[in-house]
Order: C-alpha cells, then structure tokens, then sequence
C-alpha cells in the first residue's frame, strides 16, 4: 500500500475519510494532515477500537478507493 497517495492528496481525501469516520471533527482531521499514524490513532479513540481492528479497517476502506 501506498499511503503516500493519502497524504498528497489529503485536501481531496479529507471528504472520504469523513464519509466512512464520521466521528472525526474537521480539527481532527486537519491536525492529522495525512498521516496514517495518526489517523489509526484517532479513529481509536473516537471510536473506541482495538489497534489490529482500525489497521484492517483503513486498509480496506484504502483499496476501496480504487487507485
């Protein structure tokens, strides 16, 4: 997987990531910036989700995506 693609593109991602993480605040989201680091962490926190189970769920809403 390439993440880089995300956070190149995070303006444009910003809109996806919020349709599948609702949860996520526009300050989050901006404070992430793309990095996937802290993008695991917050959806954890706001969600309350084990680290394995947040990695499975990025990773498959990233080859959702289509690139």
């Amino acid at each position: 997987m390439d993440w880089n693609r995300v956070e190149g593109n995070w303006k444009q991602m910003k809109g996806k990531v919020k349709e599948q993480w609702g949860k996520l605040t526009d300050d989050d989201l901006d404070r992430i910036a793309g990095k996937r680091d802290q993008l695991e962490g917050k959806i954890q926190e706001r969600y309350g989700l084990e680290k394995d189970r947040v990695r499975r769920d990025i990773d498959d809403w990233y080859d959702r995506q289509g690139w």
